[in-house]
């Protein structure tokens, strides 16, 4: 792996040197986009909505509408306005890891010590795994100021970036139900019902089956093969009674298991 930042943790008075490598990889094919007449690759072009005329990359400018008047801003705005350049992944506090919502959490990294940071760095992952806490902090990438948590994971430390509290949208803007129409005993059911369907959870039974497909029917076409197009099974309840579902599911996962 190629790393994408270098420089250290820092809690404290410690500095612990490390890199960050993108924990993640795209699952999916990559599609080019063609012409249906002879295949040929389509360019995107950069156009004036006015003229219908092509904008070359030296005569566009990035501006931002306010008051219905745009604001044009150059380099010089940016780089005033951007974060100033850091190597350190500053931990600002420690919190319990689970006060933070699966909400605030985005881009995963992985985090590995050089070779002068090896104890310092294996010091925080275990100190870190034993009290069940994850370090807040903050780093400069690409100029840009990054909000994250890092927290152990066996024997990395990975870091998540995190989302800043006004880029959630409140919920609050919804229509949502609250829990005076439910019954006790339909409660009682659901619970019962996922008591019964709860195990461990193992990521590896996950895989991405759409991409799978894809790439064999791709081969196939390849090949000239013409597969059978899938028919779709959809599954009708008996009943529109909720307590009738919640038992038959029940009985359903019964039968499964003698």
């Amino acid at each position: 792996m190629k790393a994408i930042w270098t420089g250290a943790i820092g809690f404290g008075l410690v500095n612990i040197p490390v890199k960050l490598f993108s924990a993640t990889q795209a699952s999916e094919l990559d599609l080019d986009m063609l012409d249906k007449k002879d295949h040929s690759n389509i360019r995107f072009l950069r156009v004036n909505e006015k003229t219908g005329k092509e904008v070359e990359w030296g005569n566009i400018v990035k501006g931002y509408k306010y008051n219905d008047k745009y604001v044009i801003l150059n380099s010089s705005d940016f780089e005033m306005a951007s974060a100033k350049k850091s190597s350190l992944i500053a931990i600002s506090s420690f919190v319990d890891e689970k006060q933070i919502d699966s909400l605030h959490y985005e881009t995963p990294y992985y985090l590995a010590p050089d070779k002068t940071g090896v104890h310092a760095y294996t010091l925080l992952r275990e100190a870190l795994a034993k009290t069940g806490k994850a370090g807040i902090a903050t780093f400069v990438m690409r100029h840009k100021e990054i909000l994250a948590v890092l927290r152990p994971s066996a024997k990395v430390i990975i870091l998540n970036r995190i989302r800043f509290a006004e880029e959630i949208r409140d919920p609050g803007e919804l229509s949502l139900p609250d829990k005076q129409d439910i019954k006790p005993v339909e409660l009682s059911m659901a619970i019962s019902l996922i008591k019964q369907l709860s195990s461990d959870f193992n990521i590896s039974k996950y895989k991405d089956t759409y991409t799978a497909e894809l790439l064999k029917l791709i081969k196939a076409k390849a090949k000239g093969v013409r597969l059978k197009e899938p028919s779709m099974k959809i599954v009708h309840s008996k009943s529109q009674d909720l307590m009738e579902q919640l038992k038959a599911s029940l009985q359903i996962k019964q039968r499964k298991a003698s």
